[in-house]
């Protein structure tokens, strides 16, 4: 068993992790059998391990040296981490006056590749209750705030969209491509989204951009209730709240430019 291996957990996550460490420590790039000697393992099992973490983008391998390096996917993913770490901090506040305002659960959102992250939510107690937790990655096509990722995200994110049939959570969801895209150019030229039934039945969000100091899309800021609460069409005041919140969060973060 090599060094440092807990046979109580799960061992290919922490070989896994044992070689990222080791190659971060050594800072820069490292032969298959420098790294097994260190690690105190087979070179065909790191071999393996190298290999996997290759191919999901934690690691390269230099095709002149055959040394492998870690890219910089970790970097992003830390610094997501810290980022949401921030957002959550500066937008915590606001999201407890915005519940206290408009009598709703309040949700943060990330913007990832692949969706929208929830990573906060404020809850309030109503007779249904929105099941969504922090952690859940909310697709583009169905979602609030995926549509103002469409709407004011990097044009990449729409390669998702289009690469795969858009599930339908529920019979309002939006499943046809053109639909989508008429939908994100009125969420564009408004500056925010909602999404009735589309995710939850008979639950409706109405969701505000939050942008950093460089004026990028960072998340959203997010209400969310019964549709009886929050009409397809929401009431001018849960709109002004929801986007006076997604202001003030921005303009925490720098933000010199905002919607309305």
């Amino acid at each position: 068993m090599a060094e440092g291996i807990d046979k109580t957990a799960n061992q290919s996550t922490q070989v896994a992790f044992r070689i990222i460490e080791e190659m971060a420590a050594a800072g820069e790039g490292m032969r298959l059998t420098d790294i097994a000697r260190q690690l105190g393992m087979p070179k065909a099992r790191v071999y393996r391990f190298l290999q996997t973490l290759v191919a999901i983008g934690y690691v390269a391998q230099d095709p002149d040296t055959e040394r492998y390096r870690l890219t910089l996917k970790l970097y992003h993913l830390g610094q997501a981490i810290a980022d949401g770490t921030e957002l959550i901090t500066v937008a915590r506040p606001e999201m407890i006056r915005l519940r206290d305002a408009t009598g709703q659960t309040v949700t943060l959102s990330v913007l990832e590749e692949r969706g929208m992250r929830v990573i906060d939510i404020v809850r309030m107690e109503s007779p249904v209750q929105i099941v969504t937790k922090p952690g859940a990655l909310l697709d583009f096509h169905a979602s609030a705030q995926g549509k103002l990722a469409l709407a004011f995200g990097p044009a990449r994110l729409w390669s998702v969209v289009r690469g795969a049939a858009l599930h339908a959570y529920t019979a309002k969801t939006i499943t046809d491509l053109d639909a989508l895209e008429r939908e994100v150019a009125t969420v564009r030229a408004r500056g925010w989204a909602v999404a009735p039934s589309e995710v939850l039945p008979g639950v409706n969000a109405v969701s505000a951009p939050i942008l950093d100091a460089s004026h990028t899309l960072v998340g959203s800021i997010n209400i969310a209730g019964p549709v009886e609460t929050i009409r397809p069409e929401p009431v001018d005041t849960q709109i002004s709240a929801v986007l006076g919140a997604g202001r003030t969060i921005s303009v925490s973060l720098g933000c010199t430019e905002y919607f309305g």
